[in-house]
């Protein structure tokens, strides 16, 4: 997967935006839960932020994305663009880090497995 040079979290982006990086189908897509409150998952626009009060909202934000029906196409983006910062599908950007390195890893090894015969792949 590629990192973006610049990640737009999906709070930021205009419905066009997020057609065009979740599905490329013009309707196809839901529309996250983030963009009613942009700020919750991407956190102030100043550069301070006090440590308990980025931990109490970046609580709130998880719980929001844990019942948003974008959840998956925002994983999915997220891992492919690679955020610095904010909560994207439930997940800070060192989470969509460690998650992403771990889906690389055994993606080949499962197209492999998935070669040999007789062998499942869960």
């Amino acid at each position: 997967m590629t990192r973006s040079d610049v990640a737009v979290h999906p709070s930021r982006m205009s419905l066009p935006e997020i057609e065009a990086a979740w599905s490329g189908k013009d309707g196809d897509s839901p529309l996250p839960e983030c963009t009613y409150d942009p700020e919750l998952h991407t956190g102030p626009r100043a550069e301070d932020e006090p440590d308990a009060e980025r931990a109490a909202r970046e609580s709130v934000a998880r719980e929001v994305c844990a019942t948003c029906p974008a959840l998956e196409l925002c994983r999915r983006y997220a891992v492919q663009v690679r955020p610095t910062s904010g909560i994207w599908a439930g997940l800070t950007a060192a989470e969509i880090h460690a998650y992403a390195q771990i889906t690389e890893l055994h993606s080949p090894m499962r197209a492999r497995a998935a070669e040999w015969s007789g062998l499942e792949v869960a």
